[in-house]
């Protein structure tokens, strides 16, 4: 009787929103690592093992771009497609890729589909997601071509017509999602990432353009479109777009100060290459991973403050990561209103709501207290400065991708450790816990309300 029951359990039971998320995720992961670990996917003189296949899909999926093996050298033609592959599908959501396969074989979008699209797309509700999507897909579609057709010319003055198309492509992708792979490591005379173009100002504006439109969100990108037809914007853009704009230029000036006299970074380059190498790390800091300036080369200093960018991150809604900068925004507004005595935290003449405050405080804690566990556990497994070890804790968990130089370094369990630490941080801590909590239960009973002493 008992297996009959536990049977019946099985077939009616619907996955929430949240739980098709985490069995999505994980199902792509497996997928792209058993794809990535097939001997046609890299080179005949690499070593690839299986936690190194997961690792470089767990990556792409989360569009973080930390990497064990260099994708520009160690994996062949597919293995690189199916790794830029990965980082589209993981930086729309896969939810948003089988809507536009359901869109073109005219399949109806279920109600509980649209839950889980809504779910996805940190978006306020079901009504017209559907709608939203197909917007996604376009916007994404245009900005990317548009990238990709940029940047094939511009390469095709220094490499093949034939290869320069495909970095374009390949990057343009890279670029949007936040992923932060580049294939620049194929010329032998080159350094990683975006070093050699430190001081190009076509490739820096267009490669921070594809970042920048990649960090805000569809949401915001949507609103931006319809801009010049209703010259309104609502708060959440306003928010998206101001704290964006304010930590970039922030980010930036502070950078090159901090840089200005460091030899090995920002002094030797002309003053032009100096504002670019400043503003670059700091668009990309938040969200994408690139680099034009070796990060391990950085002061300890600027190692620090790039670290509380990433723990900022991008806008909600977005292919970045981080507490996102709505989270932050209201975490200031907080600290400002209580400090002038105020009841109400207001952003543009708007109030925040009690409950989104406490939301906002609960990412925070939940984010710092995963970054400082995996740290202590990072420095136990692992050989190396605190500092560059929190740094790969944090662009690990905000889906950033910038290294100190630690992850091609790691250990078996550093290197699960890091797996982790992507997956929670692309899926958000929350709705993993939500999809593991089965079973939701509504209290009968308040406690009495009690006082406690703060500060």
């Amino acid at each position: 009787m008992f297996k009959f029951a536990a049977l019946r359990d099985i077939l009616r039971f619907r996955p929430s929103p949240p739980q098709v998320m985490t069995f999505g995720f994980i199902f792509l992961i497996l997928i792209g690592a058993e794809l990535l670990s097939q001997p046609i996917s890299y080179s005949n003189d690499v070593s690839l093992s299986y936690l190194d296949a997961l690792f470089m899909s767990t990556s792409a999926i989360c569009v973080t771009g930390l990497t064990v093996l260099n994708p520009g050298t160690h994996f062949s033609t597919f293995g690189q497609v199916v790794i830029i592959a990965l980082a589209q599908i993981g930086g729309l959501g896969f939810m948003t890729m089988a809507t536009l396969f359901a869109l073109l074989f005219r399949k109806r979008i279920s109600f509980r589909e649209r839950l889980v699209l809504q779910e996805s797309m940190n978006y306020g509700s079901t009504e017209g997601i559907v709608r939203m999507i197909r917007k996604v897909l376009l916007y994404a579609l245009v900005i990317e071509l548009t990238g990709a057709v940029l940047l094939s010319s511009y390469f095709m003055l220094e490499m093949p017509v034939g290869k320069s198309i495909y970095f374009g492509i390949f990057h343009s992708i890279s670029f949007f999602n936040n992923a932060g792979f580049d294939l620049f490591s194929q010329f032998p005379e080159r350094a990683s990432s975006l070093i050699h173009y430190v001081e190009d100002p076509f490739v820096n504006i267009v490669s921070m353009l594809l970042i920048f439109f990649g960090g805000i969100g569809f949401i915001v990108i949507s609103e931006l479109v319809n801009y010049p037809k209703n010259r309104k914007l609502s708060l959440h853009s306003k928010v998206v777009l101001s704290v964006t704009g304010l930590l970039t230029v922030v980010g930036a000036i502070v950078i090159f100060a901090l840089e200005f006299s460091n030899s090995s970074t920002l002094h030797p380059l002309s003053a032009i290459g100096k504002v670019f190498g400043a503003l670059f790390q700091s668009v990309t800091a938040r969200s994408a991973g690139l680099s034009t300036v070796d990060p391990s080369m950085l002061r300890e200093v600027t190692q620090f403050f790039i670290i509380l960018l990433m723990f900022i991150g991008a806008g909600p809604g977005s292919t970045g990561g981080g507490i996102r900068v709505t989270t932050f925004a209201i975490l200031i507004g907080a600290i400002v209103a209580m400090m002038r005595g105020k009841e109400d935290v207001v952003l543009f003449r708007y109030r925040i709501s009690k409950t989104q405050i406490h939301q906002a405080i609960m990412f925070t804690m939940i984010a710092f207290s995963i970054i400082c566990g995996a740290t202590m556990l990072l420095s136990i497994t692992e050989t190396g400065s605190f500092l560059a070890i929190l740094f790969e804790a944090t662009s690990a968990y905000c889906t950033v991708g910038m290294s100190a130089g630690l992850t091609s370094h790691l250990s078996e369990i550093g290197k699960i450790i890091i797996i982790l630490l992507m997956f929670i941080g692309r899926l958000g801590p929350v709705t993993l816990a939500f999809a593991l909590n089965t079973r939701t239960k509504k209290e009968l009973y308040r406690y009495p309300e009690g006082k406690i002493t703060i500060g």
